[in-house]
């Protein structure tokens, strides 16, 4: 597996210095950014490979940027938000953030999440390619690539893990815990509705009109793709 290169967008200086300096000493590459402006010109001249963007910034504020980042890329996103602010967590989901961590953190938990969609990553696009076919829906593991009736269909690195782990357990019921251990390569804690974000967003990717059935919910339970 690779290096990873982890771009911080945080205008506080301390912060940003603290987690760099962290994740460096954990065997990551590491910029900074103090706003979308500075991220903007790093991207333009280096592979980043995961940004950890905080939600409060002057100027163009981090949904801004996780919105317009969307919009022409695929790299993971993980927020920095207010721990309490339930809210503001789930907004970031669903503009295409693949995690979001709550302030005060411990930069321990976020380089084990980094690693973990870090990994997802490099796994999925190791050779040989492995096709995931359920219905109208194709999924190719190697290219990370989706079709449905042979539509590409855009998504962020959550959901198309969410997809793969739903195709390989197509007419079983896939439990909340273990797609938050699969997808997000960490333990469901209790009110985190992230999980439940993610299917959300994947039923609209999936179904833009709502007519189908696909991903139903299983009370108390999770979720199965129905086949």
């Amino acid at each position: 597996m690779t290096t990873p290169h982890i771009l911080i967008v945080e205008d506080d200086k301390d912060i940003g210095l603290l987690v760099a300096k962290y994740l460096k000493a954990n065997e990551m590459r590491v910029s900074v950014a103090e706003n979308g402006r500075a991220m903007d010109r790093i991207l333009q001249d280096t592979r980043i490979s995961l940004i950890v963007l905080d939600r409060m910034l002057p100027g163009e504020d981090g949904l801004s940027i996780c919105r317009r980042l969307r919009a022409s890329s695929d790299i993971p996103i993980i927020i920095l938000t207010a721990q309490a602010d339930e809210v503001e967590r789930i907004v970031g989901l669903e503009m295409g953030a693949d995690d979001y961590l709550g302030k005060p953190f411990n930069p321990r938990e976020l380089a084990a999440r980094l690693r973990a969609i870090h990994r997802r990553v490099s796994e999925g696009s190791k050779p040989p390619r492995e096709v995931l076919e359920v219905g109208d829906v194709v999924l190719d593991v190697g290219a990370r690539s989706v079709k449905r009736n042979g539509q590409e269909v855009a998504l962020t690195t959550a959901e198309f893990a969410l997809l793969e782990l739903f195709l390989r357990s197509a007419g079983r019921v896939v439990s909340r815990e273990s797609i938050a251990e699969n997808v997000l390569g960490r333990r469901l804690s209790p009110f985190d509705r992230s999980v439940d974000v993610h299917v959300s967003n994947l039923r609209k990717k999936l179904d833009p009109s709502g007519t189908a059935d696909r991903i139903k919910t299983v009370r108390g339970t999770g979720y199965i793709y129905a086949t």
